[in-house]
């Protein structure tokens, strides 16, 4: 990859709750707002929803589009919100929220990435103790080793 998916402006943490919707909302947001993705992508993530929740457990989701929309996708991004006050996604509790935008195959190494790093629950209770954006970020950085 050319340049970082993630980057320090990409990453909130809100102290209290969502909708699914607005979460995913915000994720298209950060991502269109890091040039990575059209307006459109918004709606991709909605149809991906649609088709099969996003939800991968280990309180995470991760909101991505169908391939049938990845013209939406411009570059290689990634976007991480955590809600302290969790959301409702579809009947599981989700904290984290990454939105992501893969460019060709990119997104599949990004996505092993993030699947080990929540699968050990000890890493999520850490992330979820993380103070700052900045420091999330830290923690989080090892995706744009990819």
């Amino acid at each position: 990859m050319a340049r970082d998916v993630l980057s320090i402006g990409q990453v909130r943490i809100h102290a209290g709750s969502a909708s699914r919707e607005e979460a995913m909302k915000e994720a298209a947001d950060i991502l269109e707002a890091a040039g990575a993705v059209t307006t459109a992508y918004f709606d991709a993530m909605q149809q991906r929803e649609q088709t099969v929740s996003t939800y991968m457990g280990n309180e995470l989701a991760i909101p991505h589009g169908t391939n049938e929309t990845k013209d939406a996708i411009l570059d290689s991004a990634l976007s991480v919100v955590r809600y302290d006050g969790g959301i409702d996604w579809g009947g599981e509790s989700v904290t984290f929220v990454i939105g992501i935008a893969g460019k060709g195959d990119e997104h599949l190494e990004i996505l092993s990435q993030i699947a080990i790093m929540f699968s050990d629950e000890d890493e999520v209770a850490a992330l979820k103790e993380t103070a700052t954006p900045e420091a999330l970020f830290e923690k989080l950085s090892a995706v744009n080793e990819s």
